[in-house]
């Protein structure tokens, strides 16, 4: 469990395939700033860019780890298969502040970036969510975008999709690597969590109500 808020910048700078088939995923070296592994064991989980991923070794030395994607994981995320700058979030404590909102670090989409450019002292991210995801999103609502727990600021329903707009503030674009994103770039989203069971909750409602009376006298006896 994660809450958006990103605790370091680190950089994926080696792949390697595990195997010779699309079946088989690659693992990951990534750089991270000195000191950001001292209290990391193996099998620790860290978010990278949103996406929980297990840790399955460590160099103290050279301030590297590395982590093994599956094949499934590379097909649902983005930004994985490339050597670049990425969020970090270690994972939630139970005695942490929650300083953003709960995060599982499960992807639920690619979006990408329709318009990025700063207004006055920040900067407007607008992305374009895929078809299904906009029903979870609303004004004010909160968003994970690689990684980081965002608040919602617009929301457009389009024929391709639903695309929202956020403003990012100086101290999030120098704290994290949403400052090297451009119109074009991919990125991964998860939903609020809240709103992930507030959807099954109301589509759960609508189906016992659609059952009839007879099989609904059935189920309760």
């Amino acid at each position: 469990m994660f809450t958006g808020i990103i605790t370091g910048v680190g950089r994926i700078a080696a792949l390697h395939d595990l195997g010779s088939s699309l079946s088989h995923g690659k693992r990951l070296t990534l750089e991270v700033p000195a000191g950001y592994l001292d209290d990391v064991g193996l099998g620790d989980s860290i978010a990278i860019n949103g996406a929980c991923m297990t840790v399955t070794s460590f160099d103290l030395a050279t301030h590297q780890f590395t982590i093994d994607v599956s094949a499934e994981s590379l097909d649902k995320t983005c930004g994985l298969t490339e050597l670049g700058k990425v969020n970090l979030e270690k994972a939630l404590r139970a005695h942490d502040r929650l300083g953003g909102h709960i995060v599982s670090g499960h992807v639920d989409g690619i979006g990408h970036v329709t318009h990025f450019a700063q207004v006055g002292e920040s900067w407007e991210l607008r992305i374009q969510a895929p078809v299904g995801m906009g029903k979870y999103l609303a004004y004010k609502g909160s968003i994970t975008i690689n990684g980081v727990s965002l608040t919602v600021n617009k929301v457009a329903d389009t024929a391709e999709g639903c695309e929202f707009s956020i403003n990012l503030i100086p101290h999030t674009i120098e704290n994290t690597a949403l400052g090297t994103l451009e119109k074009g770039s991919r990125v991964n989203l998860e939903i609020d969590l809240i709103a992930r069971y507030v959807e099954r909750m109301l589509s759960n409602d609508a189906a016992n109500h659609s059952v009839s009376p007879a099989l609904q006298a059935g189920k309760s006896s």
